[in-house]
């Protein structure tokens, strides 16, 4: 980053918190955020947000200042959005982004890449695995735990065994490179099959290098079979400390029970919301969803 460049970095970080801050501070019932209270003093689990959508573009101060503000101290972002984090990042931009989080009562949980093993092209998948592996560099950086990475259907014409041993493998190979960098590998419950709980697991009995773990994903799909708390038994033992949950207010998914089953397994990660809708102030919507965390999570 050249001189020019981190001048306007630094004076649009301040500004946009600025803006953001004074926008909503008539938000009274949301959480006091101090940094002792967001960062220290919680246990249990943790309500986050991913940037998709709500805040695919706001950018890094935005983000920071939003969640504050609302009580959500937890962000998985997610690339290609407008905070700008990805590995292009100088290293004094990366340090920045560190200090700008460690500063604040928000926590960075980590990176949403689209890094993905299910290419049947070798070029593709060595291409997955490096791009991982930058991702994984970056948080280490800037001070994240972790990156999430994905497998996204089954190619046509290669027996599913045989790619949920790709998968598994090249997830082995990334968990111990994360390893090194002090970065859990998180892997998203998703695409077409692949996010069936049965080859979700299938791909962890593979994948048993301890620095992977799943997020659960809260698909339709969880319920699919025996129903959801027999397909989250498949691989409650494999979970990471990161789910994704969209509107825990709307629509027919049974939160209740899926919160009844974290805390039975005395699960102590991050719920990430990844909503769907459009709400016209996303910050008064994070505050709902959190009300609403807290009490699924008291039932």
């Amino acid at each position: 980053m050249n001189h020019s460049t981190r001048r306007h970095f630094l004076k649009s970080v301040g500004g946009a918190a600025a803006l953001s801050a004074a926008s909503h501070r008539t938000l009274l019932h949301a959480a006091p955020a101090s940094k002792q209270e967001g960062k220290t003093t919680q246990k249990g689990m943790r309500i986050g947000l991913v940037t998709y959508q709500w805040g695919r573009d706001w950018d890094l101060p935005t983000l920071i200042a939003n969640c504050q503000q609302s009580g959500v101290l937890g962000l998985e972002l997610r690339t290609e959005h407008a905070h700008g984090v990805e590995p292009s990042l100088s290293p004094a931009a990366r340090r920045e982004i560190k200090k700008r989080f460690t500063d604040s009562p928000v926590t960075l949980v980590g990176y949403g890449s689209n890094a993905q093993f299910h290419d049947k092209e070798p070029d593709k998948l060595k291409h997955n695995i490096e791009l991982a592996k930058s991702y994984i560099r970056l948080m280490h950086d800037c001070g994240g735990s972790g990156v999430k990475v994905k497998p996204n259907g089954f190619p046509e014409g290669i027996p599913h065994a045989r790619t949920i041993e790709q998968i598994g493998t090249a997830l082995n190979e990334v968990a111990a490179y994360g390893a090194q960098y002090g970065q859990k590998i998180r892997v998203e419950v998703h695409g077409h099959e692949t996010q069936l709980l049965p080859n979700m697991k299938a791909i962890f009995d593979v994948a048993d290098h301890p620095n992977a773990g799943i997020c659960w994903n809260s698909n339709s799909t969880d319920l699919a079979g025996r129903g959801l708390e027999y397909n989250f038994n498949l691989v409650k033992d494999r979970l990471g400390d990161t789910v994704h949950v969209r509107e825990m207010n709307l629509g027919d998914y049974p939160y209740p029970e899926l919160m009844r089953l974290f805390k039975s397994s005395h699960y102590s990660g991050w719920i990430l919301l990844e909503c769907r809708t459009e709400p016209k102030d996303r910050v008064a919507a994070l505050v709902e969803q959190r009300e609403v965390f807290q009490r699924l999570t008291l039932l």
